[in-house]
């Protein structure tokens, strides 16, 4: 392997590593929201057990509104690391490619677009899950009832 060849393929397969720190700092923030809907359940159920709940059908409610959370942000993180697989997959197609003249033409385009698509999924299932997490909050509204006139 000659030395540009080296370094040619080197700078062709770093391109798609910064993708990789995407797909990392995105995993890392729906793993605290997994921990946090996880978290959020267990004192739901830990007040139904004990029962400290003013409204059981509303913290079943809660429960099954977490469990669709959870779902859709399992579902993420699963499309999170097929994506950094098929990134990474790239990346070494790349090298290969540059370093050692391995044909990977047809391999590239395919694993790179997979990833994408993966990445994509999983940005879609990350709003998707804010917008359910978020759809419940009345962010301290209340029904107000309308002032009463004032005599005339």
């Amino acid at each position: 392997m000659e030395h540009a060849g080296a370094l040619n393929a080197i700078q062709l397969s770093v391109a798609p590593v910064f993708l990789l720190t995407a797909i990392a700092a995105l995993i890392g923030a729906l793993a605290t929201r997994l921990g946090r809907i996880i978290d959020r359940a267990r004192d739901v159920e830990e007040r139904l057990e004990s029962g400290a709940v003013r409204n059981e059908d509303a913290a079943y409610a809660e429960l099954a509104r977490a469990r669709v959370r959870g779902s859709i942000v399992n579902f993420s993180l699963g499309m999170l690391t097929v994506s950094a697989a098929l990134i990474g997959i790239t990346v070494m197609g790349l090298f290969l490619g540059g370093a050692t003249g391995v044909h990977t033409e047809i391999l590239i385009p395919w694993s790179f677009l997979g990833g994408l698509v993966s990445f994509v999924a999983a940005l879609l299932c990350f709003l998707a899950e804010t917008l359910l997490a978020t759809q419940v909050l009345k962010f301290a509204e209340r029904s107000r009832k309308p002032a009463p006139s004032p005599p005339s």
